[in-house]
């Protein structure tokens, strides 16, 4: 058993509520393999409009549920629902609000992709309820592994905003940084929405000055992640380079064999 016990997933999208992708599958098959080692494991994702409820068997929680939180001085309701992944018996907790994802969609494609105007707002809002939901949860991770880009913004929340929160203090932060990629750059005022979040410029230097795309974005993870995991076989040039002269900790592509063990050996390192 590794000595990390309490480790947190904060994934962008997960098998089988969405479909076959490396990310999703690594985001099942990760969370299963580190609890079956003894460790107590908490996984999210957003509850995507796709992502249809009575099949997968979600539900709403009521006692977690009904937090508003404000993202550019708007209220936004924080709706959570959960699902049971069998046969390995894993909770999945789904971050859902109706300004960010859509309801009664036929679209099979995800709302970062039909509305990507919005991912400024919908990757903080996401972010910050599982952060909220951690909290109400009452269970204090010590290491807490965010995939892709829709969690791109929790290590920094975690390190800035939550840094004196008893449920976060003492966890390390891993990212996985992945091939994937999305188009254009994120809302303009998106500097000034983070500020009001509680931000500093110096917080926010590495996206200081140019629209925010999304290499600038994995750059931010990277800055306050305390390990980086290349999850893809290959990832961006640049960025593995801005991995290598950042000095943290970094576990190279790790195969599709055995990888469980690589990734609790790196947990353990930090």
């Amino acid at each position: 058993m590794m000595e990390t016990n309490k480790v947190l997933y904060i994934s962008q999208e997960i098998t089988p509520y969405l479909p076959d992708s490396p990310m999703a599958e690594l985001s099942q098959k990760l969370p299963q393999g580190i609890q079956e080692k003894g460790n107590e494991v908490r996984t999210f994702m957003p509850k995507y409009g796709c992502i249809k409820e009575r099949r997968n068997q979600l539900h709403e929680v009521i006692r977690l549920s009904g937090l508003n939180i404000v993202i550019d001085d708007s209220d936004h309701p924080l709706i959570i629902k959960v699902a049971t992944l069998q046969p390995a018996r894993m909770q999945v907790y789904f971050i859902d609000n109706e300004d960010y994802f859509l309801r009664g969609q036929t679209a099979k494609d995800l709302e970062t992709r039909l509305s990507p105007e919005d991912n400024d707002e919908r990757i903080m809002f996401y972010v910050r309820g599982v952060a909220e939901t951690v909290k109400k949860l009452r269970w204090d991770p010590t290491l807490v592994h965010c995939s892709g880009w829709v969690s791109a913004l929790a290590p920094i929340y975690l390190k800035k905003i939550y840094v004196e929160d008893p449920a976060f203090q003492n966890a390390k932060v891993v990212y996985s940084l992945f091939d994937d990629k999305f188009e254009g750059t994120l809302d303009e005022r998106m500097m000034e929405k983070l500020k009001l979040e509680g931000f500093s410029d110096k917080d926010l230097a590495s996206i200081a000055g140019n629209p925010v795309d999304w290499k600038a974005l994995n750059k931010l993870a990277i800055d306050y992640s305390d390990g980086i995991i290349q999850a893809s076989p290959e990832i961006d040039p640049e960025l593995k380079e801005y991995i290598e002269k950042s000095g943290k900790k970094f576990l190279p592509y790790p195969g599709e064999e055995g990888y469980v063990d690589k990734y609790a050996e790196f947990y353990a390192q930090l």
